[in-house]
């Protein structure tokens, strides 16, 4: 056992920069630019599987990974709420999350389940975290922020907290109950439905460019969907 949760401490560094770097890009993108960006990281992981692991790979998962990176490719350069710094923490979440899911897949079958491999992902980021948070400057850098000492802030990250776990929760359990093709189309259903409600929630310009691009990426991971259900 300790051997396990030793083994899984590499994924759990990932782990960190995940929500790390994510956080901050989220910070600065809008969410369907942020999910466009994410959806990457499945190019890295496609791209593991036939450099590394020699697998054979379907025609619509390649035309998945293609569409997937051409779409984030372009987004930069039609993207009118162009944030440099955003941009930056969009790709080390990407490569965290492919590295992540690489990780993950390589574990031996008796290893550390699913949901035990989050409740060690969330306690190491939580102690990383607060180690961390003085020498990268965010310790100081709470005490410029506007909305320090509203209440309701302080109850949304609560309540930002406790559903992202609850969550991850779910995922995991959905995942144990459902064939991959089935859990990839409600993952894919539930980035739709937030990306939508997400333009009508949060101010977002997105130009008639734009828009081709995320149309692109929702292709792309609509055609991984259907690899997914082809292999299941």
């Amino acid at each position: 056992m300790r051997s396990d949760v030793l083994m899984w401490l590499p994924a759990s560094v990932l782990f960190v920069g995940i929500i790390y770097a994510g956080s901050r890009a989220l910070s600065r993108l809008v969410i369907p630019v942020f999910l466009t960006l994410h959806n990457v990281a499945e190019v890295i992981i496609c791209g593991h599987q036939k450099c590394f692991q020699k697998e054979k790979i379907s025609p619509a998962k390649i035309c998945s990974a293609l569409f997937l990176l051409a779409a984030a490719g372009c987004l930069p350069f039609n993207d009118p709420q162009f944030d440099p710094d955003g941009y930056f923490w969009a790709v080390i979440h990407v490569f965290c999350v492919g590295a992540y899911k690489i990780l993950q897949k390589s574990q031996k079958p008796n290893a550390l389940s699913d949901i035990d491999q989050q409740y060690l992902n969330y306690i190491f980021s939580v102690v990383l975290l607060a180690f961390a948070s003085h020498p990268t400057g965010d310790l100081l850098s709470v005490l410029d922020f506007p909305f320090l000492y509203f209440y309701r802030f302080h109850g949304s990250c609560c309540a930002s907290g406790f559903l992202g776990f609850f969550l991850m929760f779910s995922t995991v359990k959905l995942k144990s109950l459902m064939a991959p093709g089935q859990c990839a189309a409600w993952i894919f259903f539930a980035k739709v439905l937030t990306a939508g409600l997400s333009v009508l929630l949060f101010d977002a310009i997105l130009t008639s460019a734009a828009m081709g691009c995320l149309l692109l990426g929702g292709l792309g991971e609509l055609l991984l969907v259907f690899s997914e259900r082809r292999g299941s």
